[in-house]
């Protein structure tokens, strides 16, 4: 059935049970007899309106056309008994078809009752048995009906008149037989109606066991409604008589309510503390009461007051509910914690054990994990994390019950919560509009997240803020104090090594070179005291070139500590030379670069040198591009080629790149990777300059 379809059939079936109860309430003023307690208008108001709104909703869950069924039934034998009693009874012939309206009243209502304790406890909250077990159910509920309905249907119809309005627990003395039976008929399937109710209130309890998520939250409301609906019909029996007729028919409107609410808004409300309420007035009046009848009732019957009220009696009863009313609402709102949340904190009392916490803890290392905590034993979660951003990662700082294994981090690509793995619930903890880091729970699959739930992490994160932001701080600082230490350590042993260099070429290079010198000199100069010989210019023609050679090596020694091109002409000039010497093509692009300080251009000089190491050693090019450009306040350099590239996520900084970010870190500069497998590799620093 289409929605639109479906929402006209459901809602004229709504109209029909409100004209029925209104005829109700017209024949009560006619007969001058209305009273708020003896006309059904609440429930089936409720049943028919709750029922229109499911079923236009969603026509293809049964619940809906079964509410509406419900109010229709109870509709329309209100109506039929109240029209045939007063046209044949309280004023014979004053309206027409009595005859016919009672006998429609005759079994008009079983109809409804039969939906109500069997079809709507077997087929709530989806529409569908809980399993094929259960059609045998379904199908005693059917011939229940036929019971209550057909026989005494087929035989009213012959005596179809006054004597139909007589009817009360035993069939009228001047019934015919042949009623008489099917009324006793009637009643079996009342009692057949009522076990199958017994049974298919079981299917309720084996469904929420199996219930998950939304689901078992919709059974908590409809197990509320019944509950009251019992305690109603209770407190209206004979041995209590409380509440009047008025009572039962309240408690039977508030099961279409709650499952409403249920089916459409369970959200609205929470039902953890609905139930959480009733159960503190619960205890309270039962307190009050038996109070009452234990002073003035028990203690008046044994002093004698025959029955008529003790002033004095009345006053010590009041005086000791004054006085223990305070600790008994205490204790009451315990309970009913522990009725509704189990062993677990209620949320106020987390949030004020998290900020006593939170007031006495100075170590960084133990807030943290006693959020988790604090956030898990308040939740019943079987895991609770709280996860600090540091930079643009997000790293898992604590872990409820047991801390993590690992170090657990996960990027975060913008200022917006990236998912988090295993979790039910996540929700950001921001202080000023700044993301600080986010909390998350995990739950049971059969226990989702309630509304209260939610509420308590969402005050938990709030004030979770500025603490989160102070352990950051902290954390920051105690990272950057380990990067400062590590850079100085491999900056000296760097320098060492340079050392160690220069100490291992000078012997190797140019002072061997310079003591072979040094001994061909000599042997020159024992040839020509001998005697003069042709060799001799040779030799000496060797020693010079000997000497130019040791020179030169000297001067790329000097270079390679600083280079003298660089102090004199600049970068462009110093980086010009190098490229020259590169075993590949590269281009130098560095329109109006100008001098800048010492410090500044050696960084800049020793990163591209190595940038150009790097592309010699690895990228397997064939060719690069070297730029160098001023964009305020930042002096740029660029290493671009287009080599085999690799990715930036997976592979390790070496000792080349570490250097270039040791090298500009002191200077405040940064370094950027830009890679990607088959598609080069550029190196971008940036060094503020005035």
């Amino acid at each position: 059935m289409r929605v639109r379809g479906a929402a006209w059939l459901a809602w004229s079936m709504c109209a029909v049970a409100a004209a029925a109860i209104a005829g109700s309430v017209a024949v009560h003023v006619a007969a001058s007899t209305l009273a708020l307690d003896s006309v059904g208008v609440l429930p089936v108001l409720a049943f028919s309106v709750v029922g229109a709104l499911i079923a236009g909703r969603r026509p293809e869950n049964a619940v809906g056309w079964i509410l509406g069924a419900v109010g229709l039934s109870f509709a329309i034998a209100t109506f039929a008994g109240e029209y045939s009693t007063y046209s044949l009874r309280s004023d014979p012939g004053a309206l027409p078809a009595d005859d016919l309206m009672a006998w429609v009243a005759v079994w008009a209502w079983p109809p409804g009752i039969i939906l109500v304790f069997t079809y709507l406890f077997l087929l709530f909250p989806d529409g569908r048995l809980p399993s094929h077990r259960w059609r045998p159910v379904a199908w005693l509920g059917a011939v229940a009906a036929v019971m209550t309905v057909v026989p005494i249907a087929l035989a009213a119809w012959p005596i179809r008149g006054p004597i139909l309005t007589m009817i009360t627990d035993v069939a009228p003395a001047g019934a015919s037989d042949a009623f008489k039976l099917a009324y006793d008929i009637q009643v079996a399937g009342v009692l057949l109606m009522f076990g199958l109710g017994i049974v298919s209130a079981a299917s309720l309890v084996f469904r929420f066991r199996r219930a998950s998520g939304d689901e078992r939250e919709q059974l908590k409301w409809f197990a509320y409604a019944a509950g009251f609906l019992v305690a109603a019909i209770i407190a209206n029996s004979p041995l209590f008589d409380v509440g009047g007729n008025l009572l039962p028919l309240i408690a039977l409107a508030v099961v279409p309510v709650a499952i409403g609410i249920a089916m459409l808004k369970y959200r609205l409300y929470d039902i953890d503390v609905v139930i959480n309420k009733t159960v503190v007035v619960a205890v309270l009046a039962a307190f009050v009461t038996a109070v009452y009848l234990a002073i003035v009732v028990g203690i008046g019957a044994v002093v004698g007051s025959a029955g008529q009220p003790n002033l004095l009696l009345s006053i010590a009863a009041t005086a000791i509910v004054a006085i223990a009313f305070q600790p008994l609402r205490e204790r009451a709102r315990r309970l009913a914690d522990r009725v509704v949340y189990g062993r677990r904190a209620t949320p106020y009392e987390v949030l004020s054990e998290f900020s006593e916490r939170v007031a006495g803890a100075y170590s960084t290392d133990e807030v943290l994990p006693r959020m988790a905590q604090v956030l898990g034993e308040g939740t019943g979660a079987t895991q609770s994390r709280v996860w600090l951003r540091v930079g643009d990662r997000l790293r898992l700082a604590a872990s409820w019950p047991n801390g993590p294994a690992t170090e657990t981090t996960i990027p975060m690509p913008g200022d917006d919560l990236p998912e988090l793995p295993g979790a039910d619930r996540s929700v950001a903890v921001r202080h000023r509009s700044e993301l600080l880091g986010a909390l998350t729970l995990t739950k049971p699959p059969s226990e989702p997240v309630t509304p209260a739930e939610e509420k308590l992490l969402s005050d938990l994160a709030s004030q979770a803020g500025l603490m989160l932001r102070n352990v950051r701080l902290t954390t920051e600082l105690q990272e950057r104090l380990a990067d400062l230490r590590a850079s100085r350590q491999r900056l000296v042993a760097a320098q060492d090594e340079e050392r160690r260099k220069i100490e291992r070429n000078i012997h190797d290079g140019a002072q061997q070179e310079l003591v072979a010198l040094a001994v061909k000199m000599r042997i020159a100069e024992n040839a020509a005291r001998r005697e003069a010989a042709p060799e001799t210019g040779a030799m000496l023609s060797d020693l010079q070139l000997d000497a130019a050679e040791a020179l030169e090596n000297l001067r790329d020694l000097a270079r390679g500590i600083y280079p003298p091109l660089l102090a004199d002409q600049g970068l462009t000039a110093a980086i010009e030379a190098q490229a020259r010497k590169a075993p590949i093509p590269v281009v130098v692009d560095s329109p109006d670069i100008g001098r800048y300080a010492k410090e500044i251009e050696s960084a800049v000089y020793f990163c591209v040198l190595e940038a150009l190491q790097n592309v010699g050693k690895y990228a397997r090019a064939s060719e690069a591009t070297i730029s160098l450009a001023e964009e305020e306040p930042h002096l740029v350099f660029r290493v671009t080629d287009d080599g085999l590239g690799f990715d930036t996520r997976a592979t390790i900084r070496g000792t080349g790149l570490q250097g270039m970010v040791d090298r500009l870190d002191p200077l405040d500069g940064t370094l950027e990777v830009r890679s990607a497998p088959g598609e080069g590799t550029t190196i971008v620093g940036r060094i503020p300059v005035a």
